[in-house]
């Protein structure tokens, strides 16, 4: 039985337990073990009575002419500082009243409510000075509350003088915070007044930073900006800036119109001979990097950048040529709208190139239900998502195969205005902005498997005029302007797209489920997992050295030729298919492309 007293003395029942268990022989078994929980929750709300109240107060703390009665007991209980001043032999610890210079009153008596209630309330007005008070009277738990509510505050334009300040208070999750935003939208923070204060240590950190969130172009323009603020103190760092720049992932035209003229980067003969052994290698279509220049060339995308999925253009719902582009978002297993072509397209090629999307020909239908091919070249850039017209190819065709390397995009093949087979190759350099006719295909083929790697291209079979398989490999150097064609019965393919990964060349279905990897170095087929349908005029792109494989037509059970929507990944490692679940609609004869985007960043619409 457990009794209460009143004030008057008198004895009250509050609960009734058992104390113990006993055996027979009286010994004792179990013991309860009682907390109690009121006890404890009104506990810290008596004591700050009895301080406002001013009873049993021993200690009066003193800020700005104000005084705070306290408890020492309590004061030493909640913090080192205080259990230093009072339990050590510091005058402090005999004196009924101590002066907490440095600590202003308001943030003295917040923390005062805060130890006696553990509650504090946290505005703009009040956040530094508590801040800095939590941190003198070593009030690690307060500190952080205010940390976490400057985190709540943060923003583009304010997070680097957020990181001032955390330095000053030597807090460190709120620094890290402040950067991680930083980096996040530095974009957005370099146009901050805050930025031209930075030195050139601390912006090189930022430029080094691979997990910053800008695009390279966007960095040169950075390190200019932060320059032309204090030219006479700053250009002669361009160097030191320049080497930031990871000029592989910039777009030739760019490289050389706009960042190889500035008169900054021209004054820097450091900046020039970097310039100018990119250059070499471009011209020369090399894949050997010269050891100069092997910091800046090879130096991979930042981590801020992802690979995505886009599917373009086809034939929809064996209905009528498509004009859609769609965006598959790995995270969310969700396809997302891009803007239109702007015109619908029968057969024609696309190729990704620095985060452009090119889509090269086509057959373009008149009013009176035929078709006339085409030239124009359409781009798309998901940074503006919007299309636009680049220039035009030399001859005008459908049903060719475009593919990038390096600064150049090739076209070979295809349909032509005269109704043939067209065994004509032309390539595009995005450097200068100009086509130009190369050296024509040993065989016209239609619908061959089409791969390029370490200066070469190569095209497996297709099918000839008369529609029978062609069974060669033709292999074109990029850098002599060379073909050379070798016979091989185990190619086979019609309408079957190829892929390159780790130094091998997937070539996927094509009338049949079979899918074999070239390897390049050792000049053989070796036999991979077969896919669950034969497949034809379907798509086939690398993300992150998985092969993801899109739409098509397949070949039933009963012979007869169906659409498909399926959309399917191959890991290499594994020599495994599995599904990533459908495309929106059935789609053929489309493109699937790898482009490059900022990873959080929402396209526009």
């Amino acid at each position: 039985m457990s009794f209460a007293y009143t004030k008057a003395g008198t004895k009250t029942h509050r609960m009734c337990y058992t104390l113990a268990k006993t055996s027979l022989d009286g010994a004792l078994t179990e013991v309860l073990h009682y907390k109690d929980k009121e006890l404890l929750s009104t506990l810290p709300l008596q004591l700050n009575n009895l301080r406002k109240e001013q009873i049993l107060t021993d200690v009066v703390l003193c800020s700005d002419g104000n005084e705070i009665p306290c408890h020492r007991n309590v004061l030493v209980s909640s913090s080192p500082y205080f259990h230093a001043m009072f339990c050590s032999n510091f005058c402090e610890r005999h004196q009924a009243r101590v002066d907490m210079q440095g600590v202003p009153y308001n943030a003295l008596n917040s923390i005062v409510d805060y130890v006696y209630t553990g509650a504090v309330s946290i505005t703009m007005e009040s956040v530094l000075p508590l801040m800095q008070a939590a941190a003198m009277l070593h009030y690690e738990r307060l500190f952080e509350a205010c940390s976490t509510f400057l985190q709540a505050q943060l923003r583009p334009d304010n997070c680097l003088s957020m990181i001032r300040l955390s330095e000053i208070l030597h807090c460190t999750s709120l620094q890290q915070k402040a950067r991680e935003m930083a980096v996040k939208s530095f974009s957005d923070v370099m146009t901050s007044e805050d930025f031209c204060e930075l030195s050139l240590k601390e912006l090189v950190g930022y430029l080094e930073d691979d997990q910053l969130c800008a695009e390279e172009e966007q960095v040169f323009e950075i390190l200019l900006a932060w320059i032309h603020h204090d030219p006479f103190a700053r250009q002669g760092a361009i160097h030191d800036l320049f080497r930031q720049v990871r000029l592989r992932h910039i777009h030739p035209s760019y490289l050389f119109q706009f960042i190889a003229s500035d008169p900054l980067v021209q004054s820097s003969s450091l900046c020039t001979e970097i310039i100018e052994s990119v250059r070499r290698l471009l011209f020369s279509v090399g894949s050997h990097c010269p050891g100069e220049l092997q910091p800046f060339w090879t130096a991979p995308r930042r981590h801020a950048f992802k690979e995505a999925l886009v599917v373009v253009g086809g034939r929809k719902n064996n209905e009528r040529t498509s004009r859609e582009a769609l965006l598959f978002d790995e995270q969310t297993g969700c396809w997302q709208w891009l803007a239109k072509l702007p015109v619908r397209l029968y057969r024609a090629s696309y190729v990704c190139m620095h985060s452009i999307l090119y889509v090269l020909g086509g057959l373009t239908m008149t009013t009176g239900g035929g078709g006339v091919p085409s030239a124009t070249v359409y781009t798309l850039s998901l940074k503006m998502n919007q299309w636009r017209v680049a220039e035009p190819m030399l001859v005008p065709r459908f049903g060719h195969q475009s593919i990038s390397y390096l600064q150049f995009i090739f076209v070979l093949g295809g349909i032509t205005g005269d109704r043939q087979i067209s065994n004509g190759v032309e390539r595009y350099n995005t450097m200068f902005n100009l086509w130009e006719s190369m050296a024509p295909l040993p065989e016209a083929v239609q619908h061959p498997a089409v791969a390029a790697h370490n200066q070469r291209i190569y095209v497996f079979g297709g099918e000839d005029a008369m529609q029978n398989p062609v069974r060669m490999i033709q292999v074109y150097h990029i850098g002599r302007n060379l073909w050379c064609k070798i016979e091989n019965r185990m190619v086979k393919n019609v309408s079957a797209p190829a892929s390159v990964i780790d130094g091998k060349i997937y070539i996927i279905g094509g009338y049949t489920r079979r899918m074999v990897a070239y390897d390049i170095k050792a000049n053989r087929f070796i036999k991979c997992k077969n896919m669950k349908e034969r497949r034809m005029h379907h798509s086939a792109t690398v993300i992150n050295n998985r092969l993801y494989v899109t739409g098509g037509r397949y070949i039933n059970s009963h012979n007869d030729v169906q659409d498909s929507d399926s959309f399917d990944c191959y890991d290499p490692e594994t020599d495994a298919w599995t599904s990533k679940g459908t495309l929106p609609f059935k789609l053929f004869d489309h493109g699937s492309v790898q482009m490059v985007c900022i990873s959080h960043k929402p396209f526009p619409t």
